[in-house]
C-alpha cells in the first residue's frame, strides 16, 4: 500500500520549479499530485509521478536535492464530513499526521488524500478495518 513519494529541496528562486517540470518531463514523467510548501529561501515540493524511481534518479542526475518517502493514499468521500470521519479515525487509534494533500480525480466520485504518517501500517490496518478505500501506486500512476 506504501505509495512512493519524491520530495524535491529549492531554492526560492524564479525558476527553480518550472527546472523541476522541465527535467520531469523530458524523461517522460507525469506527475499525478503535487504540493509545495515555502519559507522564505527555500521550498519544498511534494510530488506522486507515474515513475518515482526513474523521477529520483533524474533529479538527482540534475543535481536536485531529492529523495524518496513511503506514504499511504486513501479514497475520502467527496462529501462535507469525509475528511472528517478518516481524521478522527487515525485521531481515535493515536496516529499522527505528519503532512497531507489532497486532490479530486474526475474518473471517481471521491478524493484522494495522501498522508504522511509515522506509523504507515497501523494506519493502513485502521483504514482497512473501518472500510476505508485505500488506493496502490499501480491506481495512482495510472489516473
Amino acid at each position: 500500500m506504501d505509495i512512493k513519494q519524491i520530495s524535491v529541496f529549492l531554492e526560492n528562486k524564479k525558476g527553480r520549479l518550472a527546472d523541476v517540470t522541465e527535467t520531469l518531463s523530458e524523461n517522460g514523467i507525469n506527475i499525478r499530485a503535487l504540493f509545495l510548501a515555502d519559507t522564505t529561501d527555500f521550498g519544498v515540493l511534494r510530488m506522486i509521478v507515474t515513475d518515482p524511481d526513474k523521477a529520483l534518479g533524474v533529479l538527482k542526475k540534475h543535481n536536485f536535492v531529492a529523495q524518496e518517502t513511503d506514504v499511504i493514499a486513501c479514497e475520502v468521500e467527496d462529501k462535507p464530513g469525509g475528511l472528517n470521519k478518516i481524521l478522527q479515525l487515525l485521531n481515535a487509534n493515536d496516529i499522527n499526521i505528519e503532512y497531507m494533500y489532497a486532490f479530486v480525480e474526475k474518473k471517481v466520485d471521491n478524493a484522494v488524500v495522501v498522508f504522511k504518517i509515522d506509523e504507515n501500517r497501523k494506519a493502513v490496518d485502521v483504514l482497512r478495518g473501518n472500510n476505508i478505500g485505500l488506493v496502490t501506486r499501480d491506481v495512482l500512476q495510472s489516473l
